[in-house]
């Protein structure tokens, strides 16, 4: 009889590392808890299975990672600004097209992201995956890790899980949800052009802008005219000549462009259906993602003023992927607290009114924000292990707030500063005292309220 699995011998795993607090994964919310955490003062460990920090910045080149701001936009004035500051300083100025934010562009914010990282005395590892978590009872006491130097083992007093799918977590036993595929976010290979004509494309998309209502379903209105770099035309011309299947490439975003006509950030493949927790559909979804993107190139050499001569500049490194995973909290956040200011005593952050999933979008154009609580990435049965990024604790309707990578970046350095409070004073992640999470991010400048 076939079995469908095999009984490996029992081995020891040498112990790569010991450390305060152990953070997996490098997107915006683990470069923003690493460097919090070692702000605070405790011996601090980054771990990334790719070769560069940022996570979606980097990996999926989504630069304009501040697409929403407008000048009655708040902000937490956390770590997740100093991305675009430090960015600014290391010569990456380029302003965002549909906002008051500038464009943080993939290949430069690897080395924004190495300095920040150094500057803050992190102990790093690239190269490395988190694969199993290490528990004891009912707390984590580390991560098992394969690279390169095979299976090891590192061993932290605090883990926070900034994987994304909340990989760490549920292999640690986490209760997790998991809506089915047919339900998740879509998922998107980016790539960027090389020779377009700027002056010629910006004075097509200054005849011929389009806004928001072009692919939002749902507004509070006020969105309805904003200006949205978009672009449908050039595909949509392309189906009714029969160049491209019916249910692929309905359009998609330019971000900026540079002095020398290099387009460096196109978001416009949208994969419906896979599973970002699943090797079959990330296989897929890799290698129809590069079909569709020189698929959307043609379209857009053939029907789209400046693009004549534009040819394929590079391909995101891994697949962007927006939705998972998501851990079940001490406090799962709702829609509609999201969408009407709510207040929570232990706040760790505010995050602007924006959301942007599953055909909703709110541009926060008037001031509105939330609070983000503490206890949503706390994990109810587990202690010592914080969840920060998009797979914290939330229904479907706040994941499109939670998801965004600014608001990412402020679980992240929430959870930083507490696990690294929750060392200092030797008290577990769960019964944590709020209000000294709360003065710490203040000296961090973080808003909390």
């Amino acid at each position: 009889m076939k079995k469908d699995y095999i009984q490996e011998p029992a081995r020891k795993t040498r112990v790569l590392a010991r450390t305060d607090v152990l953070v997996v994964g490098s997107g915006p919310s683990g470069l923003a808890a690493a460097i919090a955490a070692a702000r605070e003062g405790v011996d601090t460990m980054l771990v990334e299975r790719y070769g560069c920090f940022g996570g979606n910045i980097t990996q999926a080149m989504v630069e304009s990672i501040g697409w929403y701001r407008h000048n009655k936009t708040v902000e937490s004035q956390g770590i997740g600004l100093e991305f675009e500051a430090e960015t600014l300083k290391f010569g990456g100025e380029r302003r965002e097209p549909q906002s008051i934010s500038q464009v943080v562009e993939a290949d430069i914010f690897k080395c924004v992201a190495d300095q920040m990282v150094e500057k803050a005395g992190i102990t790093k590892f690239l190269h490395c995956l988190g694969v199993e978590a290490l528990t004891e009872g009912n707390r984590v006491i580390g991560v098992v890790t394969e690279s390169k130097e095979g299976r090891r083992a590192i061993l932290a007093k605090r883990v926070i899980d900034c994987t994304g799918d909340a990989d760490i977590a549920f292999r640690a036993g986490v209760a997790c949800t998991h809506p089915p595929k047919s339900e998740l976010e879509g998922v998107s290979v980016s790539f960027g052009c090389s020779g377009v004509n700027r002056d010629l494309f910006l004075a097509h998309v200054q005849k011929n802008s389009g806004n928001l209502s072009q692919w939002a379903r749902e507004t509070t209105g006020k969105e309805d005219k904003l200006f949205s770099p978009y672009l449908s035309e050039p595909f949509d011309r392309a189906r009714q000549n029969g160049e491209i299947p019916e249910d692929v490439l309905t359009g998609g975003y330019w971000s900026s462009l540079t002095d020398t006509g290099e387009a460096t950030y196109m978001n416009m493949v949208y994969m419906l259906g896979l599973d970002p927790t699943d090797l079959k559909d990330l296989t897929h979804g890799e290698i129809q993602g590069r079909k569709q993107a020189m698929a959307a190139i043609a379209a857009l050499r053939k029907y789209t003023p400046g693009f004549e001569k534009a040819r394929l500049r590079t391909f995101g490194s891994s697949l962007g992927t927006r939705e998972s995973r998501k851990i079940v909290g001490r406090y799962t956040i709702t829609g509609d607290e999201v969408r009407n200011q709510a207040v929570f005593e232990d706040s760790i952050g505010i995050f602007p009114e924006f959301l942007d999933s599953y055909g909703v979008v709110i541009i926060p154009t008037t001031g509105r924000y939330f609070q983000v609580p503490y206890s949503i990435m706390v994990p109810k049965s587990m202690d010592n292990l914080l969840v920060a990024g998009r797979c914290v604790s939330g229904d479907k309707m706040s994941h499109a707030a939670l998801r965004q990578m600014m608001c990412c970046s402020v679980t992240g350095q929430g959870a930083g500063v507490a696990a690294a409070v929750s060392v200092k004073r030797k008290i577990s992640t769960q019964n944590l005292s709020i209000k000294a999470v709360q003065n710490a991010l203040k000296k961090q400048g973080v808003r909390i309220e």
